[in-house]
């Protein structure tokens, strides 16, 4: 389908002195305006669930494109996979003003002034699909950022009243939802840049007064205007049978699986797989799983009803396979290094909430492991610094990616880090997307994904490890370190001394209430025990 990117309405925002010709881009918005030509409806794709044999476009050759509904999906279900993506809108009108969009809506219901940016015939096929009796509706007004009492909203409702819809007004479940959107700035955390009230909710005349950035008015598709908010709901952490301190969150790992291009039978790998968090996104998208991970505890799980298996079996996705291996070691594991996955998605132990591990033994001379014990023989772990852990995530993804095969994963990152020379590379690998996601004020976290562009040449594995990172160890430092200057950083704020003796004394509660119940459980299992020696040996003095 041929799909344009129409412009926002004021685009550029002039500030200060206008005869300066100051300009500012606009940080953020968050719409994009989409345009598809009209032949493509029925063919392509269908606006709604229903069929759309009703628009007056059902040629012959139509009728054998659209013979299945199914064959032809509602822009709604294609927007889906879009993670981020609220809702999807038929956009009727827009205006830098209330009234200039009322006024463009409202051109639609005249014959003799028809919209500017349609015409006759999208005109009439626009009407004969939404104003029908037996459908009802309602409208929506959509505030961005700002607060309008009940009393406010009607005004707006009221601006479009020309548009005499005429089935029933219902307010659950309309057969039509139709929305009003008052667009004003927003900064880079979306917070309104004007705000309308103040923080004692005290209205702030100078910034209620000022325009908005636009106006829009629409038709909400896919049956509600939060449809996102839903999927989301079924896929949240909270619902899930396995968790751990590290599982990552469930929009942010659909994001990653987008960013991989993880899609319907592409082979995805997670070397830090954890509880399987990111793998059963994967999964969600079709793709056939492989997580790795050198602590079996967590492969296992606590029980048989409550691991990572579970998870799957719960959205009823194919298990996944799992392998007790580490990614610091990966040569030595498996046999082969030819180019195995389309996609390597992961959540990299950083430090911070769990440490990485390695194996090795922390001894200075370690004692070998005889020959008939190494069969079950579980090796020692030792920390992993964190640079480590990048350089060999990077090094694995070059050997094993195929070509054009895209490695994402997550990277902490304090407010010095710069993107440009403290990211690890590898000669192999292109930087393809980095999206900032901010955790606190000097702390945050990078999505990175990264696609295959070469070749991984044995020969000069020493080459390549050397230049992951650009500026050597001070690039690797700035990651390596990040959770003790965290630490550094939280002393350094009022009352961190009383906190943390606050939290000593409940770990300290914490364990003795455990010791305590765990002695009570053992005098317990004792005294039964000794009940039943004694009802055994009085059964058998009995004649």
């Amino acid at each position: 389908v041929d799909c344009g990117v129409e412009e926002l309405p004021n685009k550029d925002v002039f500030i200060g002195d206008s005869s300066k010709s100051c300009v500012r881009l606009m940080p953020r918005r968050p719409f994009s305006i989409l345009t598809f030509p009209m032949s493509a409806l029925g063919t392509k794709f269908r606006l709604d669930d229903e069929d759309d044999n009703e628009l007056g476009t059902t040629t012959a050759t139509q009728h054998q494109t659209i013979s299945s509904k199914k064959s032809v999906p509602s822009i709604a279900s294609i927007l889906s996979r879009c993670t981020l993506v609220r809702s999807v809108i038929e956009l009727w009108a827009t205006g830098k003003t209330m009234d200039d969009c009322a006024q463009d809506a409202t051109s639609l219901m005249s014959s003799s002034s028809p919209s500017s940016s349609r015409t006759k015939a999208d005109r009439e096929i626009l009407l004969k699909r939404n104003f029908k009796p037996e459908q009802s509706w309602k409208m929506t007004v959509h505030t961005l950022g700002s607060r309008y009492t009940r009393e406010e909203q009607n005004e707006m409702r009221l601006k479009f009243s020309a548009l005499t819809f005429p089935g029933p007004v219902k307010m659950e479940n309309p057969s039509n939802e139709f929305i009003i959107i008052r667009e004003i700035e927003l900064d880079q955390t979306g917070s309104p840049v004007y705000p309308r009230h103040g923080l004692n909710k005290v209205l702030i005349p100078e910034n209620d007064a000022r325009p908005p950035l636009a106006v829009y008015f629409g038709r909400i598709l896919g049956g509600a205007r939060n449809w996102r908010g839903g999927r989301m709901e079924k896929y949240s952490l909270k619902n899930r049978v396995y968790l751990g301190p590290t599982s990552m969150d469930s929009e942010l790992s659909l994001i990653m699986t987008n960013l991989a291009q993880v899609k319907n039978t592409s082979f995805c790998f997670d070397p830090f797989v954890g509880t399987g968090s990111i793998l059963l996104t994967c999964a969600l998208r079709g793709a056939y799983c492989l997580g790795t991970d050198i602590d079996i505890r967590v492969l296992r799980g606590r029980s048989s009803d409550e691991n990572i298996y579970s998870n799957f079996r719960q959205y009823d996705l194919p298990r996944p396979d799992l392998v007790r291996s580490d990614n610091a070691i990966y040569s030595r594991h498996y046999r082969g290094h030819k180019p195995l996955y389309d996609a390597i998605v992961t959540d990299p132990p950083y430090g911070i909430r769990a440490g990485a591990r390695k194996s090795g033994s922390r001894l200075e001379n370690p004692r070998p492991v005889e020959e008939e014990h190494r069969y079950d023989h579980i090796a020692q772990t030792k920390p992993y610094a964190v640079s480590d852990v990048m350089s060999d995530l990077l090094d694995v993804a070059a050997r094993t990616l195929v070509m054009g095969g895209r490695l994402c994963y997550v990277i902490p990152s304090m407010t010095d880090f710069d993107e440009q020379v403290d990211l690890p590379r590898h000669e192999c690998l292109k930087l393809v997307h980095v999206c900032y996601q901010p955790l606190q004020m000097e702390l945050g976290r990078r999505i990175v994904a990264m696609e295959k562009i070469a070749d991984y040449n044995e020969s000069k594995r020493s080459d390549y490890m050397s230049k992951i990172w650009v500026n050597g160890p001070e690039s690797a430092d700035k990651v390596a370190k990040i959770r003790d200057r965290l630490l550094e950083a939280a002393k350094k704020k009022p009352g961190y001394e009383e906190k943390a003796a606050v939290r000593k004394q409940k770990r300290k509660a914490t364990r003795d209430a455990k010791k305590k119940a765990k002695r009570e459980a053992v005098a317990t299992a004792a005294s039964d025990a000794v009940e039943q020696v004694d009802e055994d040996t009085t059964m058998q003095d009995q004649p």
